[in-house]
């Protein structure tokens, strides 16, 4: 049958649209399932670099997830997140204390976490709203120097390194979050007034150092006599340098419920704005479980695992014999500490 050049342009024409859809339609969908694996999750990290890249490290060997970190300090890379709202590219916030994750949460930029993910993790280490959860803590300490101070001759508590008996003795790094936090539970255990006024002491009584490592150097030199730090400066440096920087240091454990017993905790958490959430909360997951902390227990960064059931570093004081205080870690209020800090003329 013979056909006319027309038809023949019209049916190859339709040939080859109805060709096409099929290829457009299977690329569409191709990009996006692949978009999330190919891509990976971003984290805004303020932990320490070297345990998130074992974290990470770890998580890409068992997952194939790609993560890519991108490092900072908890109020910065909060505030960062606030900042970009529904637009941040991250996928999972870390903390080392948890008032960053506060305000990220405060300001409603967290996603809910799954039953699973928060499972694992006592609910006296994360938030009762489930928005974030604690992957990691620290504890308050008081480094002394042992040719100074004796055990009888320790302040009993940290309320005590407020008394004039202490002009000039102690440190402590205040414009850091590890000191901000600390302070963050003073502030919640005692109040605004109790708060005001030992910073006030404080401003008389300790020098100020920059660092939680600088102040113990400054204890192991017998600059001074002691400083609020955290447990794991001198823990970490009594097993990588055999104390170097604190061959002159022991610890002192306030105990007793006593605000110098705070336990911070550090945080996790997946954005509501994330577009890789399944990844991003496999991720958070991985943290809570087993995986993630094995690699406290395990490795040399001698913060104490939070999950029920995995033991911390055999280094580490054991977490049950702390005695520390009850605080509710999502009402830790970086800002009014930080306006209470520099109303005393610390920061």
């Amino acid at each position: 049958m013979k056909i006319s050049r027309s038809r023949f342009v019209r049916s190859l024409a339709l040939a080859s649209a109805l060709a096409a859809l099929p290829v457009v339609a299977l690329t569409g969908t191709a990009s996006a399932q692949a978009t999330p694996s190919a891509d990976g999750i971003t984290v805004y990290n303020a932990q320490h670099a070297s345990l998130t890249k074992e974290w990470v490290e770890r998580f890409t060997r068992e997952t194939g997830i790609k993560v890519t970190v991108r490092n900072g300090s908890d109020m910065e890379l909060g505030n960062q997140i606030v900042q970009e709202g529904a637009a941040s590219p991250a996928d999972v916030f870390l903390t080392e204390n948890s008032p960053a994750m506060a305000l990220v949460d405060n300001a409603g930029l967290f996603a809910p976490l799954g039953a699973e993910t928060l499972a694992p993790v006592p609910e006296s280490f994360r938030p009762a709203n489930g928005h974030w959860v604690g992957i990691a803590a620290r504890s308050t300490v008081f480094a002394y120097n042992t040719a100074k101070l004796t055990q009888d001759k320790l302040p009993k508590s940290l309320l005590d390194l407020a008394n004039p008996e202490w002009k000039g003795r102690w440190a402590a790094s205040p414009a850091g979050a590890d000191f901000q936090a600390i302070v963050g539970a003073l502030l919640q255990l005692k109040g605004e007034a109790a708060t005001a006024s030992w910073l006030k002491a404080m401003k008389e009584n300790a020098k100020p150092y920059r660092g939680n490592s600088v102040a113990m150097k400054a204890v192991n030199a017998g600059e001074v006599e002691g400083a609020v730090i955290y447990h794991y400066y001198y823990i970490g440096d009594q097993a990588r340098t055999g104390g170097e920087n604190s061959k002159n240091v022991a610890l002192h454990y306030f105990r007793n419920g006593d605000p110098g017993a705070f336990v911070s905790i550090s945080g996790a958490g997946m954005l509501a704005s994330s577009k890789n959430k399944r990844e991003a909360e496999a991720f958070v997951k991985f943290l809570t479980g087993k995986g993630g902390q094995e690699v406290l227990r395990d490795g040399d960064s001698y913060e104490y695992a939070v999950a029920s059931g995995i033991a911390s570093n055999a280094k580490l004081e054991p977490l049950d014999k702390l005695q520390a205080p009850k605080v509710k870690p999502e009402a830790l209020n970086n800002k009014a500490v930080t306006d209470l800090m520099t109303a005393a003329g610390l920061l």
